[in-house]
This record gives C-alpha cells, structure tokens and sequence, in this order.
C-alpha cells in the first residue's frame, strides 16, 4: 500500500494549473488507446478522408504532440479542445474515425485552428507545417476541412475542458495520477471507463456522447485487420482525384 501511495502523481484541480507537459501524456495516451481500437475497424473506401496518410508517421502521438508544444508554445487550452473537436466530428461524421491513419494530421489541424481562432497569440501556417510535418498546401486544405467538419463552432466551455481533464486523469492506463482534492481520487478498476462514462452522463454540461471516453467493447465491429489493397487502391484513387481538382480550381 506505501508504495503504491508513493508511486502516485498528484495533480491540481484545474487544468489550468496543470503543467503542458502532463497534459500532454494524459492526452497522448488516451488516443493512442483510441487509435488501437480504432485501428482494428475495417477501413472502407467511403470512410477515406483528406487526413488519411497512406501509411502510419513513423513519429508517435507522445512525441509528436511534444514536438507541437515545443516550437508552437501551444496553450494548454487548445490541446484540450483536441478531445471536444474528435467529439464533435464523430458525432456529425460517424464514419470518421482517428486511427493511426488519421490521428497526426487531425492534431496538427486541430493546433492550427483552435489556436487562431482561441487565442491572441499564435503562429503562421508556415511554421505549424513545418513543425507537423506537412506541406503548407496540404495544411491550408486541412485546415478548411476541419472548420467544415465542426461546422466553424470553435468554442467550448471552461467546465467542459476541466471534465476532459478530470477524466484523462482517471483513466490513465498507469493509474499513478490522482487529483489533490478529488473527491473520488480512485481509479476506476476493471470497468473504469464504463463507470467514468455512467458519471459523465450525469453531468448537465455534456451534450453529446463522447467518442473517446466510449467503451470499446461498446463498438461493434467486423474481424480485425489492417487495410487491404483494393482499399490502398482507393485511398489512392481518393487523393488524385483530390489534387486533380485542386490544379484546376
């Protein structure tokens, strides 16, 4: 039991207060839990978006999501809303899914936008680019695409933010995190996610069910597998229909 107690983390009420850098691996592990899942679900033709990659970055979310925080001074409120936004589009969009397909370039859009359009100080497309990795082309149709995904609603509110937080702490797969001053500072056990989802519906500020703190085992699905060729085929099909009608716009 002591060095149980001893190998916990303890974290401050708000996010706030929160230093960037636990945020970040709170967050980074739960959608590379999501990606997991999701990675298993068959990926359809009809299901290819413009954040597809053809293959997985060979960068993980953790780093990654450093990377961002380091050369962009991200604020701790828009890494965050990341959750609000996977939210939002699974419920307007059900075929959309962050696998480790989608997951790098949706972060890199969701930085951009939510830093522009949130806060007072932010950097240029340029630089965002560089720092995810794309070309500024692509992170320009990115960014159009994800406003339209969230139907331009770039907003939520500050409980909502600290609910996400609150529960990334919970559920955290090492359980060594707990808040100072919860009061219910336990991880949830075998079930956690499915008693944190039972509380989180008895919370007046949430609207919509959430896609990332969803049981897993909720979400039917058909055998797993990675994709197959004539899927590859019309991923590919997908883009060079896409570029062909950017040159001629």
């Amino acid at each position: 039991m002591e060095s149980q107690s001893s190998s916990r983390v303890e974290l401050p009420l708000s996010f706030v207060d929160a230093h960037i850098d636990v945020l970040v691996q709170l967050i980074a592990d739960m959608l590379e839990r999501l990606m997991s899942h999701n990675d298993r679900i068959p990926l359809l033709p009809e299901s290819l978006t413009r954040f597809h990659s053809r293959s997985a970055p060979g960068i993980n979310v953790l780093d990654y999501l450093k990377r961002i925080v380091r050369f962009t001074k991200v604020e701790k409120s828009c890494l965050l809303i990341t959750l609000h936004y996977i939210d939002k589009i699974c419920t307007r969009m059900p075929l959309f899914t962050l696998s480790s397909l989608t997951c790098h370039r949706f972060i890199i859009a969701s930085i951009t936008v939510s830093s522009k359009g949130l806060c007072d100080v932010f950097c240029n497309n340029s630089l965002y680019a560089k720092v995810g990795g794309i070309s500024l082309g692509e992170l320009n149709t990115l960014e159009r695409e994800f406003l339209s995904m969230i139907d331009w609603r770039l907003t939520c509110t500050r409980e909502h933010l600290e609910e996400y937080y609150v529960n990334l702490v919970r559920t955290h797969s090492s359980g060594t995190f707990v808040i100072v001053g919860s009061t219910n500072p336990e991880k949830p056990s075998a079930d956690g996610d499915v008693e944190m989802m039972e509380n989180h519906s008895k919370t007046p500020s949430f609207h919509e069910p959430s896609a990332i703190f969803a049981d897993p085992s909720s979400v039917t699905s058909e055998i797993s597998r990675r994709p197959t060729i004539e899927q590859n085929m019309a991923f590919a099909a997908l883009r060079n229909e896409q570029q062909r009608q950017e040159e001629e716009q």
